[in-house]
């Protein structure tokens, strides 16, 4: 198997150094491993795709190149140049250190390289390790992760998807904030929604006079419903949620015909 990976949290970042273990289980001993991924931090940036402008992109060892754009651009980087001749059979993005849970996940440039992907056909996964007080204080918070990830990736490999749809499936994956022996199994669940838990702004004056805006998130350790992925998260669980992306409200459209058509 030959697999590309890539995240939002930089190169050098210790949660991409966990997926590349990740990817050589699965990849297998005569699998391959490509790296390509942000030259420097880009959380937050989502499918942002540097339409604009060009990126400039630096092989950093065999296999391993940094690119100066997000993690879409990466996916694209790898898919368009790095292996243009041998296209990959998986992309994995993370493993992020934070949640993707909930809402995090329509800001979550984890996520987005994981959209390019499934938008150009190929398997994705986003894989995400919560953080808070089970795991906050170990010597490795990446250790449920590396203890369950791919175990959890096969499993979700051998589930056979219909590829006819337009928008293929990608899969969101959360490691809850708990050691790797506390991890309870994996569940199936829906996207949750964190209640009164918004991003909001911080003003904050510079010594020059210049005013600054920080961007402040919410509250983490929020459960969502039960059956969503921050419950289960909170609970001990990995949660797998199946996504597309397609923005479509699939459930209003009869309501909102009715509207026009009288």
């Amino acid at each position: 198997m030959r697999i590309l990976i890539t995240n939002d949290d930089g190169i050098n970042a210790p949660g991409l150094e966990v997926l590349t273990e990740i990817a050589a289980d699965l990849a297998g001993p005569d699998g391959e491993v490509w790296t390509v991924a942000p030259a420097f931090e880009q959380s937050g940036v989502g499918h942002c795709v540097s339409y604009t402008h060009p990126f400039m992109i630096n092989k950093m060892s065999e296999r391993r190149y940094a690119a100066e754009g997000s993690p879409a651009d990466c996916v694209l980087a790898g898919l368009y140049d790095v292996l243009a001749d041998t296209p990959p059979d998986l992309v994995l993005s993370g493993v992020n250190k934070g949640n993707n849970s909930a809402e995090n996940a329509l800001y979550s440039g984890t996520l987005g390289a994981a959209i390019e992907a499934a938008l150009q056909g190929i398997p994705a996964i986003a894989l995400s390790q919560y953080y808070g007080a089970g795991n906050n204080s170990l010597k490795d918070p990446f250790e449920a992760s590396r203890a369950h990830l791919a175990d959890v990736c096969r499993q979700i490999l051998s589930f056979e998807a219909s590829a006819t749809d337009d928008y293929r499936l990608f899969y969101n994956v959360n490691v809850p904030p708990v050691a790797a022996a506390d991890v309870r199994g994996t569940r199936v669940v829906t996207q949750g929604f964190r209640r009164d838990s918004f991003f909001g702004i911080e003003p904050h004056t510079a010594p020059s006079g210049r005013k600054f805006l920080w961007i402040k998130g919410g509250p983490q350790h929020t459960p969502t419903l039960p059956g969503s992925d921050a419950a289960a998260n909170l609970d001990g669980y990995i949660s797998v949620t199946p996504m597309r992306a397609d923005f479509t409200a699939h459930d209003t459209l009869a309501s909102l015909t009715e509207v026009f058509d009288t």
